[in-house]
């Protein structure tokens, strides 16, 4: 989507949708690069999202995801900046939302870019979708999530070509891995986002946080987090009026 009617300073446009929020990086001009002033946009729209839960969708601007962090900013940072964690602290952030996160991944998503896609939960792409961590060409290593998140995402000998070897993936092969969800032309790309948003607002609200809480959850923490979220689920009005709806429709059908 193309930002062409709004002049703005702000790095993160947040737009509030009657089943959603879309979070949009908007630094058209350095190809949306991941600068501070994004993470801490950022944070902001996650501080909201943590207060009212809602499906988040993560788009970029102007064709581009983003093309990565802000390199000339990287190349300043120091040892005390790695150990902050200022990227890899607001991508956790963003993969603990507690409803489902959408990157709409349209255009370059590099380096830090790809790490914002790989920490949501879904991703949706166009056929320009680039996907990839060239990091160590820059003499770093992509360490805000992709050095372990991307494996579990596709595989070990796919995620050492990408981190190891600079491979950067077409859409039809981060689709052919499922790293991509979907591909879709690029201008319905928001539109896919929106139906995607829609299915998962139009379940449970509850049922579906706790069902993303029990399946990030630690392997040892099974059956456990299950058998509890499920008590708290099974004492919900919600769960009540859906299942009597669910029967009603059923006698309807006889």
């Amino acid at each position: 989507m193309n930002v062409t009617d709004k002049e703005t300073l702000d790095p993160v446009l947040v737009e509030e949708r009657e089943d959603h929020v879309v979070i949009r990086l908007y630094r058209p001009e350095v190809r949306n690069a991941i600068d501070l002033a994004t993470v801490e946009a950022l944070h902001d729209a996650c501080n909201r999202l943590e207060k009212e839960p809602a499906v988040a969708i993560i788009a970029g601007s102007d064709g581009i995801f983003a093309a990565g962090a802000d390199i000339a900013e990287l190349r300043d940072r120091r040892r005390e900046d790695a150990l902050a964690g200022i990227n890899s602290g607001i991508f956790d952030r963003i993969h603990r939302l507690p409803m489902p996160v959408i990157a709409l991944v349209d255009g370059y998503a590099l380096g830090g870019g790809a790490e914002l896609a790989y920490a949501c939960d879904f991703r949706i792409g166009t056929p320009a979708t680039k996907i990839g961590n060239p990091e160590p060409g820059l003499g770093i290593l992509a360490a805000a999530g992709a050095a372990w998140r991307l494996r579990e995402l596709v595989g070990e000998p796919l995620a050492k070509e990408v981190l190891l070897a600079g491979r950067v993936l077409t859409a039809d092969e981060a689709l052919a891995v499922r790293l991509l969800n979907q591909v879709v032309p690029a201008d319905e790309l928001e539109e896919a986002g929106q139906q995607l948003a829609a299915r998962i607002a139009a379940q449970a609200p509850l049922a579906v946080r706790l069902t993303k809480s029990a399946f990030h959850a630690p392997r040892d923490a099974h059956p456990l987090i299950d058998n509890v979220a499920q008590a708290v689920l099974f004492e919900t009005q919600d769960k009540h009026d859906r299942m009597t709806a669910f029967i009603e429709r059923r006698k309807e059908k006889r």
